[in-house]
């Protein structure tokens, strides 16, 4: 799994030391040639089983997909529909590219609908390069409907057949549910039991992130709220006192923290926030030092991860430490805002006036924000008084400093609302980091903190801002 921020550690790594981004003193950077950049393209292969005409159309929509550009990809789709010859996608290539949008507009049920009779039509050939994408949109699909049985084959499956074709980001990606499916296969469903709309107040931890208070039988705790975690989290002090059965069987990973972590699986019988009841919640667990900052005394107790937070329904984050909930089909629902997408463990949000969107990853557990390169090709001339510093880019410390510019303001739209960032760092060069690189910039707590309120609504998919 690649995340910016290796799940919450790099993050409160980061903080706890002191660390910020680096300014190598001293060096004046040359100025970069910004007139051949372009954004990062998918490289596509042809030969496809479910159709070989309409190349270019397939390698568009599909060079789209790799940059998060959905809007783009509904547009080109109901244009495909319109035409004739090389510009209409054969009905599987567009049940394909459906389905893989609806799985990124969190619609599971939907996406395994589309796409699991395509399933059978690669089964017995020699992996054609759509395998990669409709077995691990099909995996997360399982992942999201907790069916852990089906999930663990499809990533089982996923890594047998096509493993060898996958980056090292990608096979990070897969890491977790690889490692800890194998752990919940016999696990019940969860239910959701939603109530009434209701407001908790929420605690900032020593991290900088929001932790939030839930109940498990009756005790009640505080965890940390991680929208992109793709499972729920408990440390095992904690699975010991309420009295949780853990699992003897174990696994090893180490895309949480970076090192190796060893991690069980336990089930939680009742788990309550708010008015909202879970039931048979599936949880991992951790040991308690793998999640403990020393310096702060501060220690995790549990995460609540994306199983947990999308069945909340909508989600708002006020300035004056109140969290709002809009639970189940009777809750109010947002239908303002911009429009979100999921895509692996990233929040993806369409950023801009309406028509003229750009994508940006919304990470509310993360600290840093920063614009990549792909912004600044678009707004070079903003910077041409300015001067250059080198800088460390979080979730790249294995390369060295980059080019970037301090933009003293600069304003997005969620929808028709304002979202001003102030100070924020700007790369001027791809990082050759596909995370990184292919999309606009990456929003986190730093740039939250300063609105009034935000809103993640997981059932209409809009993300809402109050600057005022």
């Amino acid at each position: 799994m690649h995340t910016l921020r290796r799940a919450i550690f790099c993050c409160a790594l980061a903080i706890l030391s002191s660390w910020a981004w680096g300014i190598a003193e001293g060096q004046e950077p040359a100025k970069p040639d910004t007139s051949q950049q372009k954004p990062p393209e998918a490289q596509v292969e042809t030969g496809s089983v479910l159709g070989n005409d309409n190349e270019r159309l397939v390698n568009r929509l599909s060079a789209l997909l790799a940059n998060h550009e959905f809007l783009e990809i509904e547009k080109a789709l109901q244009v495909s529909d319109a035409g004739e010859g090389r510009g209409k996608l054969t009905p599987q290539q567009a049940q394909l590219f459906r389905g893989v949008l609806a799985n990124r507009e969190n619609k599971p049920e939907e996406s395994i609908r589309l796409l699991e009779p395509l399933l059978a039509k690669v089964k017995s050939t020699d992996h054609p390069p759509e395998e990669k994408i409709l077995r691990k949109t099909l995996a997360e699909d399982y992942l999201r409907t907790s069916d852990w049985a089906k999930a663990n084959q499809a990533y089982l499956e996923l890594e047998f057949r096509v493993g060898g074709k996958m980056t090292q980001d990608e096979r990070d990606e897969i890491e977790l549910p690889v490692a800890l499916l194998p752990l919940a296969i016999a696990n019940p469903q969860m239910t959701v039991e939603p109530g009434d709309s209701f407001a908790l107040p929420y605690d900032r931890d020593p991290l900088g992130l929001t932790d939030v208070p839930v109940f498990i039988d009756a005790q009640s705790h505080d965890w940390m709220l991680d929208p992109t975690a793709p499972f729920n989290l408990i440390c095992r002090s904690t699975a010991k006192a309420i009295g949780l059965k853990v699992s003897e069987e174990s696994a090893t990973v180490h895309s949480l923290t970076g090192r190796p972590m060893r991690v069980h699986m336990t089930v939680i019988p009742r788990f309550t926030l708010g008015t909202v009841t879970f039931r048979n919640m599936t949880a991992f667990v951790f040991e308690d030092a793998d999640y403990y900052f020393p310096k702060s005394d501060y220690q995790v107790r549990g995460v609540l991860g994306y199983p947990a937070v999308s069945a909340l329904g909508s989600l708002t984050i006020t300035a004056d430490a109140r969290i709002e909930v809009q639970p189940g089909e009777k809750g109010a629902r947002l239908t303002t805002g911009a429009r979100f997408f999921l895509d692996g463990d990233r929040v993806i949000a369409a950023l801009g006036k309406p028509g003229d969107e750009r994508m940006y990853s919304v990470d509310a557990s993360g600290q840093q924000t920063y614009l990549t390169s792909r912004y600044y090709v678009e707004h070079s001339d903003d910077f041409a008084n300015k001067k250059m510093q080198l800088l460390a880019v979080p979730g790249a410390a294995k390369k060295p400093p980059a080019p970037a510019y301090v933009a003293d303001s600069v304003t997005l739209n969620a929808g028709d609302a304002p979202l001003t960032l102030h100070f924020v760092q700007v790369l001027t060069e791809p990082l050759n980091a596909a995370a990184i690189d292919d999309s606009y910039g990456v929003l986190g707590m730093d740039a939250l903190d300063e609105l009034k309120s935000y809103t993640f609504d997981f059932r209409t998919m809009r993300f809402g801002v109050r600057s005022q």
